[in-house]
């Protein structure tokens, strides 16, 4: 059974084939799959693919990158879009600093708004965090110390002292294409040392596919497998990509997306 702990289905790269690549995906062992919030804008067709697919789930948030855009957002606000069945974790949430497409005080209010709704309502709180790993630490920490909640970090690329914190509070790490990408030996070794009932994994798709199929779209199921299992090589020390590489079908070139969330994670790996 595989899990795609994240990905963007309502994203307009799957409109030609998405029936398809729901086919293909189910074929190779993915049971379930959660459509994680962009905005609040977006929700109606996240619940609109969770309605008609019954394995997939959705998320309700704000990506930090569009977080000027809801400034007055409140825990109420996003509690209030929690009632539907289909709806089981708070995000994609956080801190960008990378970018900074936002001030950070906003990014932080609204983050904060985040973690209330996670409080509140018992789901999980699904964070992205990049190059805020102390800010991150410290709202989180202060928040859990007021009233204890769920979460995992989404695609995580942080620091070991990131990784142990997470572990502390009981959450999730998850695990992503960026695994495979050549300047990511520190990473590999943070998720060598995870326990694997912390693990999680996930393609963000259409993002990050994994080396040999990086920069390209990526479709739900070829990360479902390629993650799983690069995650457990590195965990039992086994450098065998090679082996791996013949379960990933040919995917085509990327199209735009509705992101508007500019470059992702990879890009900064490349240099």
């Amino acid at each position: 059974m595989l899990v795609d702990s994240h990905c963007h289905l309502d994203f307009n790269d799957f409109e030609e084939d998405f029936d398809e690549i729901l086919e293909r995906a189910r074929a190779n062992g993915v049971t379930a799959m959660l459509n994680a919030g962009n905005n609040i804008d977006e929700l109606d067709n996240q619940l609109a693919l969770s309605e008609k697919y019954p394995f997939i789930y959705t998320a309700v948030g704000v990506h930090p990158d569009n977080a000027s855009e809801y400034e007055s957002l409140t825990a109420a606000d996003l509690l209030a879009q929690t009632h539907h069945k289909k709806v089981v974790a708070i995000g994609e949430c956080g801190l960008d600093y990378y970018y900074d497409n936002c001030p950070r005080d906003v990014q932080i209010k609204v983050f904060r708004e985040h973690i209330k709704a996670a409080q509140e309502s018992g789901l999980p709180l699904i964070i992205h965090t990049r190059e805020a790993e102390e800010d991150t630490m410290s709202l989180l920490d202060e928040a859990y110390k007021e009233k204890p909640f769920g979460g995992e970090f989404h695609c995580f690329t942080g620091s070991q002292k990131l990784a142990d914190f997470g572990l502390s509070i009981g959450f999730y790490l998850s695990a992503s294409g960026i695994i495979t990408f050549n300047k990511s030996n520190e990473l590999r070794e943070v998720f060598a040392r995870l326990p694997l009932e912390r693990l999680l994994v996930e393609t963000d798709s259409p993002f990050l596919a994994p080396v040999p199929k990086r920069g390209r779209r990526k479709a739900a199921f070829i990360s479902g497998w390629f993650s799983l299992f690069v995650v457990m090589l590195f965990v039992l020390a086994i450098n065998a990509l090679d082996i791996i590489y013949s379960a990933c079908p040919v995917s085509r070139s990327r199209t735009s997306s509705k992101s508007g969330r500019g470059e992702r994670p990879e890009k900064a790996l490349q240099r």
